[in-house]
Parts: C-alpha cells; sequence; structure tokens
C-alpha cells in the first residue's frame, strides 16, 4: 500500500485546515430551519464566498493575477492598489480563501486573487524564493524534483504560500512553530505602492505584522523559506488516554530528535468521547537511496472519504472508525512514505458535496500542561451543542517569538477540530453559542482561539486572546491611514479598537 493511502487510512481529514458575530446571528429573525445564509442584496459585481459557503460577499470588483514573472506581478499589483484607491475602495489580495469568516473578503471592495508563479532554489544555503500565489501542491511538485521538501507548511497543499505566512498556519512537522518561523524574509507592498523587503533584520516592524497579519499590513509578492530534504519516513503509534495527550506528545518529541513529522487524533463517539488519544510520529528509515515521488491518495481517498460522512449522526461508524485508526491502520502501515507525500494531499479530498451542511473548523491553542483541563471543558460543551463533530487533530507548535498577533506565545497543542454543520438559521446559532462558550473556557485555561475561521468569538474574547491587538491596530492606522486593505476579520473586529 502507498504511502498516501495509509495516510488516508488513518482518515486523513483532520488534516484539513480554516462575518457575522455572535450578536448578529442571535438578532436573526428569520425562522429556525430557514437557510443560512441570505444571499447579498441585489446589486453590481460579483458574489465572492471563502470555504465556509456562509461569508457570500458582493464585491466591486475581482480580478485574478497569474503572472509568472516577479516584475509582471509587481506591475500588474501596483496598477489595482492604485485603481482601488482611485475608486475609494478597500482591497483584499488572497489566494484560495480557505478561511472562514471572511477573512479574505471585503463587501464594496476589490479582490485579488493571487495564481500560479515562480519558484527559485538555492539548495546549498536551503532555502527557496517562492511566489505569494504559488500553491504548496506546485512547491511540493518542484521541490520534490530535486529531493528537497517544504522545512513547515499547512498539512494540506491547496492553499497559497503568501496566505500560510498571513494566517502563520501550522502543520505536521516538528518541533517548530508555524510556517512564519521558517519564512527568512518577505517582499511585501504598501498601500502607497511602495515595494520593500522585510525579515528579521530589515523592517522587522513590518514583518511581524504581517506574519498572522492576514494581509491587512500589505501584499506580499514573494517569500524566502527554508527547506530541508526530503526523506523516507516511517510512522509509529501509540494509545493513550486522552487528557494524557498532551504531556505525553511533549515528553516524546523532547526524547527522540529524529521525529520529523507527528500529530494526533481523539476519539469523538459519544459513548466514549475524548476518552483516548492516538498518537502518531514519523522517523527517518535507515535506506534513503530510493525516494518515491510525491502523489495523492487516488481511490483509497475516496473510499475514507465515504466512511468519514457516514458518521454523521452515527455513533456506530464513528465508533468503526476509530478502531480503523488505532487498530486497522497501524497494522497497515509497515511501509515507506515521504515528508512531501505525507503533505501532498488537497483539502477538497473529503469534501462531502451535500448543499444542506457545511465543514466548519474550530482551532484551539493550549498550554500542554491543561491539555488535561481542555478535554474537560470540549466534554462539557460539544456533546449537547447539537453539533456534529466528525475529527479533532492535535500537532506541537512552539513558541512564536516574532508575529504580534501570536497564538503560541508559549509550546502549545493545537486541537484542530472539523464540525459538519447544517446551513440553517438554526445551526448557525447553535455553532455561535458552542463557539463562544468554548473560547470563554480555552482563555480561562490560558489558552486562545485561531482566527481563520467563523467570527463567533465576543470582541472581549479576541482582545483577551490576543493580548497585542491594540498595538497592531494602531500600527495598522499608521501604516495604512486611509485603511486600503480592509477585511472581514478587521471590519467585525479590529477597527473598533
Amino acid at each position: 500500500m502507498g504511502p498516501i493511502a495509509r495516510r488516508t487510512v488513518l482518515i486523513g481529514a483532520g488534516a484539513l485546515a480554516g462575518g457575522l458575530l455572535t450578536r448578529t446571528v442571535m438578532r436573526d429573525d428569520r425562522p429556525e430551519g430557514s437557510v443560512f445564509p441570505a444571499e447579498p442584496m441585489a446589486g453590481e459585481g460579483d458574489i465572492l464566498n471563502d470555504a465556509s459557503l456562509l461569508s457570500p460577499t458582493r464585491v466591486a470588483a475581482h480580478f485574478t493575477l497569474s503572472n509568472d514573472q516577479r516584475e509582471a506581478l509587481v506591475t500588474s499589483l501596483q496598477a489595482e492598489l492604485a485603481q482601488a484607491r482611485s475608486a475609494g475602495r478597500p482591497v483584499v489580495v488572497s489566494a484560495a480563501r480557505h478561511s472562514m469568516g471572511g477573512q479574505s473578503l471585503v463587501a464594496n471592495g476589490s479582490v485579488v486573487t493571487l495564481d500560479k508563479g515562480w519558484l527559485e532554489a538555492d539548495t546549498q544555503n536551503r532555502t527557496c524564493r517562492v511566489s505569494a500565489g504559488m500553491r504548496w501542491s506546485e512547491v511540493i511538485a518542484r521541490l520534490d524534483a530535486i529531493g528537497f521538501s517544504p522545512k513547515v507548511m499547512q498539512s494540506n497543499n491547496d492553499f497559497g504560500v503568501a496566505s500560510t505566512f498571513s494566517v502563520n498556519a501550522h502543520g505536521w512537522p516538528v518541533p517548530w512553530s508555524a510556517f512564519g518561523s521558517t519564512v527568512r524574509s518577505i517582499l511585501l507592498m504598501l498601500a502607497s505602492g511602495e515595494l520593500v523587503t522585510c525579515s528579521r533584520t530589515e523592517n522587522t516592524e513590518l514583518f511581524n505584522l504581517a506574519m498572522g497579519g492576514y494581509g491587512l499590513i500589505g501584499a506580499i509578492v514573494e517569500l524566502e523559506m527554508e527547506i530541508v530534504a526530503n526523506r523516507n519516513l516511517e510512522p509509529t503509534f501509540e494509545r493513550l488516554p486522552g487528557d494524557q495527550f498532551g504531556k505525553r506528545f511533549v515528553e516524546v518529541l523532547k526524547s527522540d530528535p529524529t521525529i520529523e513529522m507527528a500529530y494526533g487524533r481523539l476519539d469523538v463517539t459519544i459513548g466514549s468521547f475524548f476518552d483516548e488519544a492516538l498518537l502518531i510520529t514519523y522517523r527517518p528509515t535507515a535506506d534513503q537511496s530510493q525516494l518515491p515521488a510525491a502523489s495523492g491518495s487516488g481511490i483509497v481517498s475516496h473510499v475514507a472519504a465515504k466512511i468519514f460522512r457516514a458518521q454523521l449522526q452515527s455513533d456506530r461508524v464513528k465508533t468503526l472508525r476509530w478502531a480503523m485508526e488505532t487498530t486497522i491502520g497501524p497494522s497497515m502501515a509497515s511501509g515507506l512514505a515521504t515528508r512531501n507525500s505525507l503533505m501532498n494531499e488537497p483539502a477538497v479530498t473529503l469534501d462531502d458535496g451535500d448543499p444542506t451542511r457545511t465543514d466548519i473548523l474550530h482551532e484551539y491553542f493550549v498550554s500542554p500542561d491543561r491539555f488535561a483541563d481542555f478535554v474537560t471543558a470540549c466534554r462539557d460543551i460539544i456533546p449537547s451543542s447539537y453539533q456534529e463533530l466528525l475529527n479533532v487533530t492535535l500537532r506541537f507548535v512552539d513558541t512564536d517569538r516574532d508575529s504580534v498577533l501570536a497564538y503560541a506565545t508559549e509550546p502549545r497543542i493545537a486541537a484542530v477540530m472539523l464540525f459538519s454543520q447544517e446551513m440553517t438559521v438554526r445551526g448557525e446559532g447553535d455553532m455561535a453559542r458552542m463557539t463562544s462558550a468554548l473560547i470563554e473556557r480555552v482563555l480561562e485555561i490560558g489558552g486562545t482561539y485561531y482566527l481563520p475561521y467563523r467570527p463567533h468569538a465576543r470582541p472581549d474574547q479576541f482582545v483577551r486572546g490576543y493580548g497585542r491587538t491594540a498595538e497592531f491596530a494602531a500600527a495598522k492606522r499608521r501604516l495604512d491611514p486611509d485603511l486600503l486593505f480592509r477585511n472581514g476579520l478587521w471590519d467585525n473586529y479590529i477597527a473598533a479598537l
């Protein structure tokens, strides 16, 4: 069985990565069973949406820039910014719009989609320069051909590279912090159209604001990022009590520096909710003489998708899936997988295709020492929420020492949760209440939540979770006084500060 097939047997949907405020949802006077969301009011311009399918937004203009030369992209982007500035319109620059709460959209504004581009590898210094809109699938394909791999990237391959930096996403590679920690520099276009190089030693303030800054500081044109050798890896599996996962995960990583990738799962069956966890670690094999080309999972992923989707409202299937992950999957995992193959899976693989439901991600970051408290909070809130939790993936994220809007101010366990939500007013209201309750409990134990997802946090929860928000807002107004770069995150939360 090929490497991706084993990943899919382990049900890789947990690796899928991420506006109305709660108070707005609660005021909706439509019947609870009404379809949510309503379409935007009639008007001119395209209606765009994001991965949630719950953020339909009418925009004044939408442009796709597919330049594969740096100079051409710079010229085109400067022209679009100048046009928007002249028309008095805000701008969002994005790639695949995998956010879920309008972070890549702005009403009545200009949306610029970056696509394709260039990659220039420096294998001697183990870095490469990548255009902002290039998708990770293409990055993997090009690096794979020369025996290299991204040092850190998201666990799916259909996102844009600059977008990953802008949300400072993370994945399975360990023991580092998020992707931003492996970025050496960025080429950033400011609201004025000026192009500046930013790094930890040059224009440092801009670098730290743009990392995890959701495109509000400027438009990224290019990134210089670190790469590592692509290698054959072999998995090991450890089954343990769910509330002990946090401390054990850190203990294993500290005791064995040969581990290159690692993640965990939690049992989501109602009868044993979060009682058990599975820790999966990947180490290099002794034989690195042959590296198979990175490939997708093919038909096996579709079989896994059917099992994954059958979990909906079926505890029996959830029990079967947990057995597959903890017993059947490990027994089949005797072969090799390369770093690149493990990350070369699109988020769309497990799309349900149901027009009445949508997949919604949550993510929470807690100290390993407080992970048991997090498990208790989830047990108290999720089973009674009327929401369908299908998967939890657990990852390690080391301290983020750079970004102003940092979620990992210390080493964290990241819990990525995938829910299937009914697209009704009732479903949205239930999700909003549950999300706010979970965020509150996580904040109480010193953790925080991730910003690319649904904007159901209260404004005070946002400020408590991200203690440097006021600093970010002040810098944004100083650097972009006309607020040319705007999006749902700014409008919903930061603009009021």
